[in-house]
Formats: structure tokens, sequence, C-alpha cells
């Protein structure tokens, strides 16, 4: 199972969701970095269970514990080992569901491959693994901004089910995304999207939507020619989220009912560097970062775990009706944001560390 992912930056999660805990090793992170423990917590804080009565009500303290690699507040430049103990799993609740094949999960691939499986939580398809991402972006994080410190990442929720946020990327104030509980880029119409959820949960159901992402002052040259291009290892790093479906960087899928001349990017000197006027492409060209905020999206598709019942099957493949159960998220999209973002930091940070071994 591949639970590895960067070239020089490496980040390899390990445990289950109703395991002993979580955790990551990070290898690859140069030494003298300054990284503390509350760095880790905040970012781990922001996606942690039972922030608000729109997100699952499992409640999981977090807390990270830095065991290797960190001396002082500094990088030692060894594998920064890091912990999160899991405090409130209730493997009860899977009970029923222990030989079901729940629809939309991954219980009948892991059976079908491994031949096991946890029965209870989802083990490593849980949402509860990415909290090893999350400790790992921190890390990540700081080593990008201890090169580039006016180097960002913000992610917000664009769209739930059919709300939609228009603020444009270059507008979008972390400040207002942490003003409302759907972590989207208009706190007013955060309410509405936090109301939403309410009613689909309340029916039973799930909602899907979109969260978007910007990387602004990236600098020029990151990402590899030909398989290694910069938005194909974020669409790598993107879609190895739980329930991420889809992927798009710049123009994305608007870019077929555009002409050449609409869509292209044309140069100009600004004075102190070469800008776009236009950003069709994203912030990549060539695979490469060209100097522009980078623009993402991810689409996200509703909850699996619904409490109406469902027809499905057993592992006897027997036919029976299933009601979910144990404590799960009506929409995953306030709490994937920190997520997307750690996914952002792990890749920039690997792309950097690449081009500072590649050129004198």
């Amino acid at each position: 199972m591949s639970s590895t992912f960067g070239s020089v930056f490496r980040v390899s999660t390990w445990g289950e969701s109703h395991g002993a805990g979580i955790g990551v090793v990070v290898d690859g992170c140069p030494a003298r970095v300054a990284l503390t423990q509350e760095m880790v917590q905040k970012e781990l804080d922001r996606r942690k269970p039972g922030q608000s009565d729109i997100t699952t009500q499992r409640k999981e303290p977090d807390t990270v514990e830095i065991l290797s690699g960190v001396v002082d507040g500094k990088t030692l430049g060894t594998p920064i080992s890091m912990m999160v103990r899991n405090v409130d799993a209730r493997p009860a609740a899977y009970d029923e569901m222990a030989h079901a094949y729940r629809p939309s999960h991954a219980d009948y691939c892991y059976d079908a491959k491994y031949g096991i499986r946890p029965l209870s939580g989802g083990g490593r398809a849980s949402a509860r693994e990415t909290i090893g991402r999350v400790a790992a972006g921190a890390v990540a994080r700081a080593v990008v901004q201890s090169l580039y410190p006016k180097m960002d990442v913000i992610a917000w929720v664009e769209s739930v089910h059919d709300l939609v946020c228009t603020v444009p990327p270059h507008l979008v104030e972390r400040e207002e995304i942490r003003a409302n509980d759907a972590r989207t880029a208009d706190r007013h119409l955060g309410v509405q999207m936090a109301m939403e959820i309410r009613r689909a949960r309340n029916a039973g159901d799930t909602l899907g939507g979109v969260v978007a992402c910007t990387v602004r002052n990236c600098p020029v040259g990151l990402g590899d020619p030909v398989f290694d291009k910069l938005e194909a290892t974020l669409a790598h790093a993107m879609m190895s989220i739980p329930a991420c479906k889809g992927f798009e960087v710049g123009s994305g899928f608007r870019a077929p009912s555009m002409t050449g001349s609409e869509h292209n990017d044309i140069y100009f000197y600004d004075g102190k560097r070469v800008r776009t006027r236009t950003n069709n492409s994203g912030g990549i060209q060539g695979g490469i970062s060209n100097g522009e905020d980078i623009n993402m999206r991810m689409a996200f598709k509703p909850t699996a775990t619904i409490s109406a019942a469902q027809n499905t099957i057993n592992d006897r493949m027997q036919e029976i009706l299933l009601r979910g159960g144990g404590r799960h998220d009506p929409c995953v999209l306030p709490r994937a944001v920190p997520i997307v973002e750690a996914m952002a930091w792990i890749v920039l940070c690997d792309h950097l560390l690449r081009q500072r071994s590649c050129r004198l």
C-alpha cells in the first residue's frame, strides 16, 4: 500500500481511524528550520472534528506529539515523526457494518485487493488519515516560508451543492474564511451554506461541492518537464484526498470553449519582472510556475455515509438493507480546506527543494 508522497521532501502517513493513533514521518526536511509543536497544532485545530454543528461530532482533541527530528524549536535535518492519539473511537457503532459493503465506500475494494480490512471506521480509507498530511503540511509551510516569507496558500469552500461563492481568488481574505463555519470567502453566503448542510443532515443526506485554492507570490521555476509538471503533481496530491473527484488548474474545463486568442496569456514586463496580462494558465506554463498566482479547484463528492437506509450486499454476497452509523460529516468541504492547503504546501516544498538542487 503506497503511503509515501514526495521526491525530496517525503511524507509517509500511518495509522487507522479506530487504531491507537494516526501519524506521519517527514523525511528530507532541511535542518535549522523554525518549527514548534504549536505551529503544527494550529493547523490540526483547523481540521479537527467537532468545530461546529455542521461537522462530525466525534470528540477528538487531535493533540500532536513531535517524537523526533526537532530540538529547541529547530529541525535537525533528520526524519520528523509526529503522532496524534485516537481517544474517541467507537468501534461498536460499526457492528452492523462489519461485514457489509457500504455504498461508495472502499470496503469491497479493500477486501478484493488485500483479503483483509479493519471492520470499523474505514481504516486507511478514512479521512482521519489526513491528520498526518496536515501535520506534514505545517512542516512544509515552515520550510517554504523560511525561504520565501511572502509566499502563501489559501483555500476556501467555493461551492456547497448549488450555492456558489463568486469572490475572485485575488480578493479572497483568510479572515473572511475563518469568520464562518462553512469556510467560504463570503461570510454572508457562509450562513446560507451552513443552513443547507444542516437541512441535508436533518434529512439523513449529505452534500458535496468545490474547494478552491490559490498560491500567492510563488517563485518562477517550480515544476519539472514531462511527467513531474507542477500541475501534474498538484493533481496527484489533491486527487489523493478522500472524497476528491475532480481537479482543474487555471481555466480548466472552461478552456475547451475558448479560442486560442481568448485563452493565451500575453506576456509583458512591468519594470521588475515578467508578467502575464491574464492568468488562464493558472500560474503554470509548460508544467513550470511562471510567477503568477496558481489557481486550482477541487471537486468533492457528497459524504458516502448517509443515515437513510440503502440496499447493498455483505461479504457473503447476500443482499441486505443497511443504515449508516457512526459519526460523519454531512459535508466534508469545511474540514477539507486545511487539507487542501497542506497538500499544496507539501507539493510546493518538494518542488522548491528539487529546484534548489538543479541550478547553481
